[in-house]
Parts: structure tokens; sequence; C-alpha cells
């Protein structure tokens, strides 16, 4: 098996189909965008087949309009026996200046499978540098706050 590769960027050109009421790119494209390129990530991470466990945090901080060249960029920063924890972020410009600005960014966790759709084990990532030892502590500290939120949840499950 090849060296896993722990981030990717993928392309997008923001088309007229991808635009809601309000003239602008819809979050649900830009949720698409971004479990497209978690999936990617995991896999080649992971080497393998990788479905979504959770996407959260999502924030929309800055509008995408139509023509806009868009760029989600996929890391990991944590990884479990079979999950991954992807930290993305969407940024956008006019292609013809790439005058990039953030526009989107959240947490998305990706479960390796196997072709019985049951969890398989994957590499394990070890943080290095300082920024990647901070970004694994955050996805450490999240995860107790879902569990937590989870909890609270519960309430409302039949």
């Amino acid at each position: 098996m090849n060296k896993p590769q722990r981030d990717i960027t993928l392309r997008f050109l923001a088309e007229p189909q991808d635009v809601n009421f309000g003239g602008k790119v819809h979050g649900g494209a830009v949720m698409k965008w971004i479990d497209l390129a978690a999936y990617a990530c995991a896999a080649g991470w992971s080497g393998r087949y990788c479905v979504t466990a959770y996407a959260g945090g999502i924030r929309f901080v800055a509008p995408i309009y139509v023509g806009s060249l868009v760029e989600v960029e996929a890391k990991v920063i944590y990884t479990g026996s079979s999950s991954m924890h992807i930290a993305l972020e969407v940024n956008a410009c006019d292609p013809k200046s790439l005058n990039r600005h953030l526009a989107t960014h959240c947490i998305v966790i990706m479960v390796a499978v196997d072709e019985t759709g049951q969890k398989t084990t994957i590499p394990t990532w070890v943080p290095q540098t300082a920024k990647d030892k901070e970004q694994h502590q955050t996805a450490v500290k999240l995860m107790e706050m879902r569990k937590k939120i989870g909890e609270e949840m519960e309430i409302f499950v039949k």
C-alpha cells in the first residue's frame, strides 16, 4: 500500500444550479462539496471505502457567488481504530483575481468500512508539528462535547 495521504484540496466552479433564492450558493451545495472532500481525504488516508458518520460545527462565514472558484481543503486531524476526524475549510474567490476568502469550515468524521460494510482498521495518524498537536487536542475535546450533547439529545429519541 502507498503512504497514506493526509490532506487533499478539491476545486469546483460554483454553477447556476448551485444558487439559492437569495442569489448565492446554497448551503446544501457547499455541504455536498465538503462531503466529497472528506471522503477523498479519508479514502486517501485509510486506503478504504469510507462513510460519513458525523458532520458538525459547520460555520457559513461568507457567501459564495456563482462563477466563484471554490477550494475545499480537507485534512486528517485525528484517527481512531476505524474513524478519521477531517478538518475542512472552504475558500472561494473570483477565478480572475484569485483573492481567496474563507467561506465555510467544519469537522467531518468518516469511518472506513470493508466490503461487507463493517468497520475496518486504519493507519494511525500521529501529530508532528505544534499546529498538528493543537488540532489533535481540539478533536479530542470535540469528541467529549459530542458525547455530552448526544446524551442530552436522548430525550428526543423514541
